[in-house]
């Protein structure tokens, strides 16, 4: 009994012709994660303005099926960190990040939640939301666009379902 491997090219057009694809289920999930984030808001400073811009008529990020803000970290699975984070926020950040299911992404958005911005210096800030918790996509901008919002969230998508391609640098403190 001969077992065959893989499957040639006239194969492929044969079950295409069927409609049957051929993938691994980790591509499939892959792709199911990427298209169906769902964001939880974490307003800490005008950086959240440009955030709820984002959602709006104009920049319109329903086009992309992410324009319902959950109101419960339990239901939600991305993170947008916007604005500046002091030390007396950042347990209740790290909090809402921990009840997170998995899998579970951030976005820390504008120059405040990136590196402290133009408070780097104040002894109430923290320089940065990865001291905190990991950060996935940083968006540059004080504040930024809803345009580099919506970027930043698409390439979020492509990081999620690319996971081979995209490597991800672990920071080291």
């Amino acid at each position: 009994m001969e077992v065959k491997h893989g499957f040639s090219g006239d194969d492929r057009q044969e079950l295409l012709a069927k409609n049957i694809i051929l993938t691994t289920v980790e591509t499939v999930l892959s792709w199911a994660r990427g298209n169906s984030l769902w964001p939880l808001t974490s307003g800490l400073a005008c950086c959240a303005i440009e955030m709820m811009c984002a959602a709006s008529g104009r920049f319109d990020l329903a086009r992309f099926g992410y324009e319902v803000f959950r109101p419960s970290p339990r239901q939600a699975d991305l993170l947008i960190a916007a604005g500046t984070l002091t030390w007396k926020m950042a347990p209740v950040l790290k909090r809402l990040y921990e009840q997170m299911p998995e899998p579970k992404y951030v976005i820390a958005m504008g120059s405040c939640a990136n590196t402290g911005g133009p408070f780097a210096d104040s002894y109430a800030v923290v320089p940065g939301v990865d001291y905190v918790i990991p950060v996935d996509v940083y968006i540059p901008g004080c504040p930024p666009r809803p345009e580099a919002l919506i970027h930043g969230i698409l390439q979020l998508k492509r990081k999620i379902q690319n996971p081979g391609v995209v490597k991800a640098i672990a920071h080291e403190r």
